[in-house]
């Protein structure tokens, strides 16, 4: 995805504390006071149960003058590849598009009930840069319902009060291990002793692909274990099924979904290529608006299948938060050729606000249907 870091499986590297001093919280009882509390999500058909049921993820992009949710130069929390308005894109109409479910309306996101919900507990966002993406929104949606609110913004090491909502991130592009041998990086498919770090947390929201398909120097690995096989490479989607099924084992063995609700983000689309959509001599780049209507010319990328397979094949309760063919539509949602980190045309992050505003909406609106 472009950024160079330096994976440890122990050490979550970004933390975000939100220590909650809204007095008209203890005036209020919630509903969901403990995690317990919360009703089961059955995610692996990523449908929300509510009267006569309701799809999220199925819908269309419509203009909404309210959004968007925050303005980026007040929100102390977005780096500096996603802040495309402060790097100069001139145009901000992909700012106001909402997204719109066609079986019923997305609740908007309050901020002050998202705390109330989960005061004292910890949430984490374990993936790549697109995990980055999504809690760098949150914090921002948070930051703007609640503008009164004491946040502390950490980088290496989290702490809490009783009082507290801490959202925390761990990089592990992989999920599971990499491990330095003599020969190098080793991508071990069957390894993820990095779980260790996610143990304890109250909400888990995972997310992986983009780096499984790299090759050349933006490769995170020198060689791939199979099992007792060394390899060179292998097929990319073998490799991704073997290590997600590594993964899912791990949910299922060490989460209590009486205490923990696990997410799992769903697979977040690139517009490199304008052929997905029908426009062979375009990108991202110079994109204004949306597709209209709810498909997609290309179809859904081969990776949806293998994450859909899986979650239904776990014993474990998994929300799948699926929102690849609602961010396929957003051709005009990157941040292009206006971020501060990445030279060139970035097509696979996302401008902040934006698109990832949605997919957190999303969260909440799972949480609280």
């Amino acid at each position: 995805m472009g950024l160079r870091v330096h994976y440890s499986s122990l050490l979550v590297l970004c933390v975000l504390l939100f220590q909650i001093l809204v007095l008209v919280q203890q005036a209020k009882a919630t509903k969901f006071q403990n995690v317990s509390g919360i009703r089961r999500l059955r995610g692996r058909k990523s449908v929300v149960s509510g009267s006569g049921g309701c799809n999220l993820f199925i819908g269309s992009w419509v203009i909404d003058p309210s959004f968007p949710l925050y303005d980026s130069s007040s929100c102390p929390f977005i780096d500096p590849e996603f802040d495309c308005q402060k790097y100069g894109r001139p145009d901000k109409q992909y700012l106001k598009y909402a997204w719109k479910p066609d079986s019923c309306s997305l609740p908007r996101f309050d901020g002050l009930d998202f705390l109330n919900r989960w005061r004292g507990k910890k949430i984490m966002f374990v993936g790549d840069s697109l995990s980055l993406n999504m809690w760098e929104s949150l914090s921002c949606m948070i930051h703007a319902s609640v503008p009164n609110t004491q946040t502390t913004f950490l980088r290496k090491e989290a702490l809490s009060t009783d009082y507290g909502v801490t959202i925390q991130l761990y990089r592990t592009p992989y999920l599971v291990d990499i491990v330095k041998e003599n020969v190098g990086r080793v991508l071990t498919l069957d390894s993820i002793v990095a779980g260790n770090a996610w143990q304890g947390m109250d909400m888990l929201v995972f997310n992986s692909w983009h780096w499984w398909t790299h090759t050349g120097k933006s490769q995170g690995w020198d060689y791939i274990r199979d099992g007792p096989n060394l390899v060179k490479d292998m097929d990319r989607l073998e490799a991704y099924t073997k290590g997600m099924t590594t993964w899912a084992r791990w949910v299922d063995q060490n989460v209590d979904p009486t205490k923990t609700k696990v997410f799992f983000q769903g697979i977040s689309p690139t517009h490199y290529q304008g052929k997905e959509w029908n426009e062979p001599k375009k990108s991202c780049s110079g994109e204004l608006e949306p597709l209209s209507g709810s498909t997609y010319p290309a179809g859904l990328p081969p990776a949806t299948n293998i994450v859909t397979k899986i979650l239904k094949n776990m014993n474990s309760p998994v929300y799948l938060l699926d929102i690849t063919l609602l961010s396929q539509l957003r051709k005009d949602a990157h941040p292009s050729a206006y971020s501060g980190d990445h030279a060139g045309n970035d097509c696979s992050h996302w401008c902040l606000p934006g698109l990832p505003d949605t997919w957190n909406q999303l969260l909440y609106a799972a949480l609280s249907m």
